[in-house]
């Protein structure tokens, strides 16, 4: 299952921009989604060292970069090659943005409310998905069609722009965010001031 709304449309770009099938254009995803599985785990352990602040900047910052990239140099026909690395550097920010966020979500509640916030995290983005995929369609009907692969270039080089846009949108909220959140272990004396 596609975890973005791009990510669908970047399959579809394979298939009737660049002519793959269906495998192949799965396969010519790798790039982007095997990323998933090696820098999430790195992120995960970083994240509670240095906070979720800067990996939710970082991640979509990356993200914006490697949408934005691919808006620049989508079009029909192109050398699969060229969209290698937008797809590595979107991907690293993706897999970098998602255990930020789940961490900076549980870490947020009293033990008592963890599974009521995770629970309402999947929602909103799930959410956060059916919203992606309404301004995807949007804007790529605005902008292109199924009607030829120069055509569908266009909505799709349109709709990588808006996603790159929402990212760093993303970003910035991020920066927004207090920083690092310093909390006593369980158990620990915690000083008090003298009078």
């Amino acid at each position: 299952m596609p975890r973005t709304p791009q990510e669908t449309l970047l399959a579809q770009f394979m298939q009737t921009g660049l002519g793959e099938g269906p495998l192949g254009a799965g396969l010519r995803l790798l790039p982007w989604t095997a990323t998933l599985f090696f820098v999430a785990p790195i992120a995960g352990a970083l994240v509670d060292r240095r906070g979720e602040r800067p990996f939710l900047i970082a991640g979509p910052l990356l993200q914006a970069v490697g949408m934005g990239w691919i808006a620049l140099v989508a079009e029909a026909g192109m050398a699969y090659g060229e969209l290698i690395a937008p797809l590595i550097l979107a991907g690293v920010g993706a897999s970098m943005t998602f255990p930020a966020a789940q961490n900076s979500v549980v870490s947020a509640v009293p033990p008592e409310a963890i599974g009521k916030a995770a629970g309402t995290n999947s929602t909103m983005r799930e959410l956060g998905g059916v919203f992606g995929i309404a301004i995807s369609v949007a804007v790529f009907a605005g902008a292109g069609s199924y009607a030829s692969a120069p055509s569908f270039s266009d909505g799709f080089s349109a709709t990588m722009a808006v996603a790159a846009g929402l990212s760093l949108l993303g970003a910035l909220c991020g920066a927004a965010l207090p920083g690092r959140r310093t909390t006593p272990a369980v158990g620990a004396v915690v000083p008090t001031p003298a009078r």
